[in-house]
C-alpha cells in the first residue's frame, strides 16, 4: 500500500508497556523488571515527547525512568516493528489467563493466585469455582471479594464485544483511506453505529460504490490483503469481513456507484430509524431498501441522502439523529435543530494541571488553546479530598490562585478562569468551606467516592451539592465508565430538574471512556433550559482534544450551539459566571 505506512503511537506503546509489566507479573518475573516497565509507561505518559519512527534514542534517554533497554523496546514499537520480547510474552500466557484480567476488581496478583492454587485458567473456570463457593476461604478473597468477581464476570460479559469509539474511529478511517485510492471505487464511507457516533460500537461497516466496469472481487481481494487485517472472516462479491489486528471485525459491503447512495442511508441509520422509515414509504406507495426506492418498481433516481429525504417531503436528518428519538417528525416539520460544531466552541473547561494530578503546565495548555483559536480555559484541578490526586490542601489555595494570576499577567492572549473540581461527600456537602469555595470563579461538584448508594440516597446526595450556593457545573453526573463501570444508581430528571432549579450547568465529560451526560439524557436537559459544558475533563496535553467526542454526544442529543455554555465569547463567559455566582450567593 504505497503512501500509507503506519506506526504505533504513543498511547499505544504506553498500553503495550503496561501489557508487558502484566504478563511479566503473571509469569512471577523479578519485581524490579515489573516496576521498570511499569514507570517507563508513566514516564512515557507524562512526557510531552512526540514520538514516531524518527524519534532518536537520545530523546527516549532524557525521561527519566527510560534507561537504554527500554528505550530501544520504545523505538522498535514505534517504527512498527515486532518486539520479539513482547510476542515471546504473548506466546507464553495463554489467551484465555489475558482475558481474566479484563474483569474489574481481578488484578495479575489474584488470577496469579487462583491458577496456582486452584488451576483456574479461564473464566469459565472462575465461574464453576464461585459457584462452588470456593473463593470464600482463600487468604485475601472472602465473600465480598467473591461476590465482586462475580459482578465483575457479569460486566466482561455484558461489554464483551463492544468497542470504545475512539479506540476504532480511526482505524475506520484510514480503512476508509485506502479504500479510495483504488482506482475501482469512486465513494467510500464509514456507516453504521460508527457513522451514527454511538459512544460504543460492535463492528465497523464500510459502504464503498465501485465503477460500472469493475469486478467486485478484484475489489474485495484488495480490502481483504490490508495490512491492518488479522483474519478474513468472509469474501463474497457484495461484502466482505475482516477481523482487525485490534480485535473489532470491519465489514465492506459494495454496489455499482449508482446505488452508493441508498446503501450509504440503509447501513447508516439504526433498526428503528429504518423500520419507521420503511413504514413511512409503504404508506406513500414505496419501497425502500439498500439498493434503491421505488416507485410501481421505478427506481426514484438520488444522488445523495439529502435527495433520498426529499422523496419524503422531509429535511436532511443528520446521521446522528438516526435513532428513532422524533427525527421524522421534526423533519417534516422544518423543525431539527441547527447541531453544535466543533467550531462553535470559544473555551475549554475541567483541566487538571500540575497543581494536582495533571501533567499539563500553564504554558503549554495556554499555547495549545491559542494556536487552536480558543479564547479561554477553565483550570479545574482535584480538591483536596482527592487526595490520591494531590489535591489541593486549604493552606494552598492562596499559592494556587497567585501562581496562576502571575502566569496571566504575562500571557495574556488566553483568560483563564480560576476553578476547583470539588468533591461531593457522601452526605451532599461540599468539601471545602464557604469561605474557600467563594475565592473561585467557578466550581465543578463530582462525586468521586462511595458509589454504592441506594438510588434515594445518590438522588438526594447529588441534588443537595447542586443547592449548594457555590455549585457552578455538575462533573460526570453518573459515574459510569464505558464497558468497566455502570453509572451509580441515581434519578437523572431528579438531578436535571434540580439543576434547572438552582441555575447549574451539566457537563457532557467528554473522557472517551465517560461520555458522561448521555446523550439520551441531553434532549430532556434542555426542554429544562439547563446549559451545557462540554468539556474534556484533561489530565495530559493531548486529553485536550477530547472535547472532539463531546461535540458526539450534543449532537446525538439534539444541542446546538445556544446549548453549549462555552460556546459563548470570552467576555460573555466572564458575565455568565459571574451573575450565577452573585445570584446563587444572595439567594
Amino acid at each position: 500500500m504505497e503512501g500509507f505506512i503506519y506506526f504505533m503511537d504513543k498511547n499505544s506503546i504506553i498500553k503495550t508497556l503496561e501489557e508487558i509489566a502484566t504478563m511479566l507479573e503473571l509469569k512471577d518475573e523479578n519485581p524490579f523488571k515489573i516496576r521498570a516497565y511499569q514507570n517507563a509507561a508513566k514516564a512515557l505518559e507524562t512526557s510531552d515527547i512526540d514520538l514516531d519512527k524518527n524519534t532518536p534514542i537520545n530523546d527516549l534517554l532524557k525521561i527519566k525512568g527510560i534507561g537504554k533497554s527500554l528505550a530501544e523496546h520504545i523505538k522498535t514499537l514505534a517504527s512498527d516493528e515486532k518486539l520479539d520480547f513482547y510476542e515471546e510474552l504473548k506466546e507464553s500466557i495463554t489467551p484465555e489467563l489475558l482475558e481474566m484480567l479484563k474483569i474489574p476488581t481481578l488484578g495479575p496478583k489474584k488470577v496469579k493466585f487462583l491458577f496456582e492454587n486452584l488451576n483456574i485458567s479461564s473464566i469459565s473456570d472462575l465461574e464453576k469455582a464461585i459457584a462452588q463457593n470456593k473463593l470464600v476461604n482463600l487468604p485475601n478473597f472472602g465473600q465480598k471479594t467473591q461476590d465482586n468477581i462475580a459482578k465483575g464476570i457479569e460486566s466482561f460479559k455484558k461489554f464483551k464485544e463492544f468497542y470504545l469509539y475512539s479506540d476504532v474511529i480511526a482505524e475506520a478511517q484510514i480503512i476508509v483511506n485506502k479504500l479510495l485510492l483504488n482506482e475501482n471505487i469512486i465513494n467510500a464511507s464509514i456507516a453504521g453505529s460508527l457513522r451514527r457516533k454511538k459512544e460504543t460500537v460492535k463492528d465497523i461497516d464500510i459502504v464503498a460504490g465501485i465503477k460500472e466496469s469493475s469486478d467486485p472481487l478484484i475489489v474485495m481481494d484488495y480490502f481483504t490483503s490490508f495490512n491492518e487485517a488479522d483474519e478474513i472472516i468472509a469474501k463474497g462479491d457484495t461484502k466482505s469481513s475482516i477481523k482487525l489486528k485490534c480485535g473489532i471485525n470491519a465489514d465492506l459491503r459494495i454496489v455499482k456507484n449508482d446505488e452508493y447512495p441508498y446503501l450509504l442511508h440503509h447501513f447508516t441509520g439504526s433498526k428503528e430509524h429504518n423500520t419507521v422509515l420503511r413504514g413511512i414509504a409503504k404508506d406513500n406507495g414505496i419501497k425502500i431498501n439498500e439498493y434503491g426506492i421505488f416507485k410501481d418498481d421505478t427506481l426514484i433516481r438520488c444522488h445523495n441522502e439529502e435527495e433520498i429525504y426529499k422523496v419524503f417531503k422531509m429535511d436532511y436528518i443528520p446521521p446522528e439523529l438516526r435513532e428513532n428519538n422524533g427525527e421524522f417528525d421534526a423533519a417534516l416539520n422544518s423543525k431539527l435543530p441547527v447541531l453544535v460544531e466543533e467550531k462553535d466552541l470559544k473555551g475549554i473547561f475541567h483541566i487538571h494541571t500540575t497543581f494536582s494530578d495533571g501533567n499539563i503546565t500553564l504554558k503549554s495548555l495556554c499555547e495549545k488553546l491559542y494556536n487552536e483559536g480558543f479564547e479561554y480555559a477553565g483550570i479545574s484541578d482535584h480538591s483536596k479530598s482527592a487526595y490520591y490526586a494531590g489535591g489541593i490542601k486549604e493552606e494552598n489555595i492562596d499559592n494556587y490562585f497567585y501562581e496562576i494570576d502571575n502566569f496571566c499577567s504575562a500571557f495574556e492572549k488566553i483568560k483563564i478562569f480560576k476553578g476547583i473540581e470539588s468533591d461531593i461527600l457522601p452526605e451532599g456537602n461540599l468539601d471545602y468551606k464557604d469561605e474557600i469555595l467563594e475565592k473561585f470563579d467557578f466550581i465543578i461538584a463530582s462525586v468521586h467516592s462511595s458509589f454504592n448508594l441506594s438510588e434515594e440516597d445518590m438522588t438526594n446526595r447529588i441534588i443537595k451539592a447542586i443547592e449548594n450556593k457555590y455549585t457552578t457545573i455538575l462533573g460526570h453526573p453518573t459515574g459510569r465508565l464505558l464497558l468497566t463501570r455502570e453509572p451509580y444508581k441515581v434519578d437523572m430528571i431528579r438531578v436535571i430538574n434540580a439543576a434547572s432549579e438552582n441555575n447549574v450547568a451539566i457537563e457532557i465529560n467528554s473522557n472517551p471512556f465517560r461520555m458522561d451526560l448521555d446523550w439520551r439524557l441531553c434532549k430532556y436537559t434542555k426542554e429544562k433550559k439547563v446549559k451545557i459544558f462540554i468539556n474534556p475533563d484533561a489530565h495530559k496535553l493531548e486529553d485536550i482534544d477530547n472535547y472532539k467526542y463531546g461535540i458526539n454526544v450534543a449532537r446525538k442529543g439534539w444541542l446546538e450551539k445556544e446549548d453549549i455554555a462555552n460556546s459563548m465569547r470570552k467576555e460573555d463567559m466572564e458575565i455568565f459566571l459571574k451573575n450565577i455566582k452573585n445570584k446563587k450567593i444572595k439567594k
